[in-house]
């Protein structure tokens, strides 16, 4: 692999940020020569004058990036956030085009690596455990699953997560080995307590260099991640408001969802629905209610899990008025989620909208 890691062409922009240094000093360290900085995004500057907005979440940020990947046939571009806690991922598909990676994709990649060389090494602990968001996909549970490890949910939010890490020392109960959530934040280690990209940035170069090392390129790994354990999808929307009024909106909203409850969305059951506000799951089974308690912070949310292993989740905005709806299918190919996706998120939103 240290030859892959040698000959590896990788794009990086620091998004006029604070990662340049030590995202290309770490990855120096580790044995990767050709990395090539964007040179309009090299330097911090609080104006951002390449991009309307510095997040690598938004695909726009990567076109200076994909412009020169082409130029030198690059095989990976990465791309940091201001503060250099987040990380976006660009690949090249089948057909030799530069496409983005959502945070949820990187997230099962970055599981299924990180376990996969824990386990090679027999480093792989019984009592290991991946931490991710309730917004976040699945697949990443599914994968730790099959290595035989725990996952456990938190609220929105890092910090809950980071919290997590404290929890288990002082339990002892888990050793902590990847936290990551959907908005492109991932920890491994316990070195920081916070979502760090110069570590994600560290394990993103060197799970490409692991898949180049097999013929390999990240998408593959990602089909492949696929074809084991499901075509997931997610997909992010919202509701806007405006102003006082529009809190009220959404207060109305998120009420009549509470005292009007959910059987069926687009024709498809709800088995599951979690409450966070109220601190617990209502479980349908056989024309039978069950009663759960969700063991997580009081927080004004909804999540809906439907019998075809879809869910959605709807979530205010603690900082505007606007509600998000979070989407997630489990398709058996690419064009089959692509298609429930669709179905679903249409679905809500229409209904929400009502």
């Amino acid at each position: 692999m240290k030859e892959q890691g040698r000959t590896l062409k990788v794009i990086y922009t620091p998004i006029h940020g604070t990662g340049n240094k030590p995202v290309r000093r770490v990855l120096k360290e580790l044995g990767f020569e050709q990395v090539a900085v964007v040179p309009e995004q090299e330097f911090p500057d609080s104006e951002f004058p390449t991009v309307a907005y510095p997040n690598p979440e938004d695909k726009e940020v990567f076109a200076l990036g994909i412009q020169l990947a082409e130029e030198i046939g690059a095989d990976l571009i990465i791309g940091t956030d201001p503060d250099c806690d987040r990380v976006g991922v660009v690949v090249k598909n089948k057909d030799g085009k530069y496409i983005t990676l959502d945070g949820n994709q990187i997230g099962a990649l970055l599981v299924h690596y990180r376990l996969g060389s824990l386990k090679a090494c027999n480093m792989l602990p019984e009592n290991g455990c991946i931490v991710k968001t309730i917004v976040t996909s699945e697949i990443g549970r599914q994968i730790a699953d099959s290595f035989g490890i725990h996952t456990i949910d938190t609220l929105t939010g890092f910090k809950f997560i980071g919290e997590k890490i404290k929890e288990f020392e002082e339990s002892g109960s888990h050793a902590f080995l990847l936290g990551y959530e959907e908005s492109f934040g991932y920890l491994a280690g316990t070195f920081v307590r916070d979502k760090d990209a110069v570590i994600a940035s560290m394990l993103i170069c060197e799970m490409a260099a692991y898949y180049a090392s097999r013929g390999m390129s990240l998408y593959d790994g990602l089909i492949s991640l696929w074809d084991e354990y499901g075509y997931y999808m997610e997909s992010l929307d919202s509701i806007q408001a405006q102003g006082k009024e529009g809190m009220e909106k959404i207060r109305t909203l998120m009420d009549n969802l509470r005292n009007n409850r959910l059987t069926e969305v687009g024709g498809i059951k709800v088995i599951r629905t979690e409450d966070y506000l109220k601190g617990r799951a209502v479980i349908r089974r056989n024309g039978n209610e069950e009663i759960e308690r969700i063991q997580l912070p009081s927080s004004n949310v909804l999540k809906y899990i439907l019998e075809d292993d879809s869910w959605f989740c709807v979530r205010p905005s603690g900082t505007e008025p606007k509600v998000k709806m979070y989407y997630s299918v489990k398709g058996e190919s690419l064009m089959d989620a692509k298609t429930r996706i669709q179905l679903l998120s249409k679905a809500v939103y229409g209904m929400l909208q009502c």
